[in-house]
């Protein structure tokens, strides 16, 4: 069988985009082969399209590891981005069906063809699960010294946000994993700053991933926890090392950013070819 991949990436946060009828039994061993980046494809994950009885269609995200996730904000504007243009248009409004409950996506030109503005639903944040340890900070020790305060939250997957002075201080590869790894179902675990007036800058962990570019989800529980601690108001810009996005707090959250198609693929056998 030969599968027709879309590439996309949200702020540098890239994923490939599969739209089939029916999910693959080895769709973790093709995550991690098509996301391998020296020898597949490369990127941060592999989402399928699929039917849906409960929207308009289903995603289903997973890792460069293989492993499930709920729920991605970039990934949810790219997969947007690449239903539109299996239907032939830069306009859309989708109900996607996610593990996380579902989630409208709004998809809208922009004057690079290439590119699309997506407004998404993030749904509800919530508290994140507790570490495995009573003091999160003693535990992780040397890495996290730098860290003024932290807190989880949740919002259809689990999110660790650790207020800085400046996130570029802290050594990411190391910093996260440790924090990752107090928290049984593991978490997405971010480094920030109020950098401006309404204005955060984030560095990212991504459970399955490791160090990216940008964080959807992430972005949106950041900006509601440094909201909480008043910090921030309810329209917060966040800086991320890909690029901005807007996360609107004000009534049902939202959460908008670009999404760029990079390239159409064909997978025939594992092989990856220019489609």
């Amino acid at each position: 069988m030969t599968y027709r991949l879309s590439k996309h990436h949200g702020l540098g946060n890239d994923f490939l985009v599969a739209l089939v009828d029916h999910l693959p039994l080895d769709a973790s061993a093709k995550a991690i082969a098509w996301c391998d980046r020296r020898t597949g494809i490369g990127a941060d994950g592999l989402i399928f399209g699929l039917p849906s009885t409960a929207g308009d269609i289903s995603m289903r995200l997973l890792n460069s590891d293989g492993s499930p996730a709920e729920l991605s904000g970039n990934g949810l504007r790219c997969f947007g981005q690449a239903v539109a243009r299996s239907r032939g248009t830069n306009t859309l409004e989708l109900a996607v069906e996610t593990p996380a409950g579902i989630r409208r996506c709004s998809v809208h030109a922009s004057p690079d063809p290439s590119t699309v503005v997506a407004t998404v639903d993030m749904g509800v944040v919530c508290p994140g699960p507790d570490p495995d340890v009573e003091d999160l900070m003693v535990a992780v020790g040397e890495p996290v010294r730098a860290v003024k305060r932290w807190e989880s939250g949740d919002i259809g997957n689990p999110h660790v946000v650790c207020e800085v002075d400046n996130p570029d201080d802290i050594d990411l590869a190391v910093a996260g994993s440790a924090v990752e790894a107090h928290f049984a179902e593991g978490a997405n675990v971010h480094f920030v700053t109020v950098s401006g007036l309404n204005e955060l800058s984030v560095r990212v962990w991504e459970r399955g991933a490791g160090i990216t570019n940008a964080c959807g989800t992430g972005a949106t529980v950041s900006a509601s926890l440094f909201r909480d601690w008043g910090l921030v108001g309810d329209k917060v810009v966040v800086r991320m090392p890909g690029g901005d996005a807007l996360v609107d707090l004000s009534g049902p959250v939202t959460l908008t950013g670009p999404a760029t198609h990079v390239a159409d693929l064909e997978v025939p056998d594992g092989r990856a070819s220019n489609g």
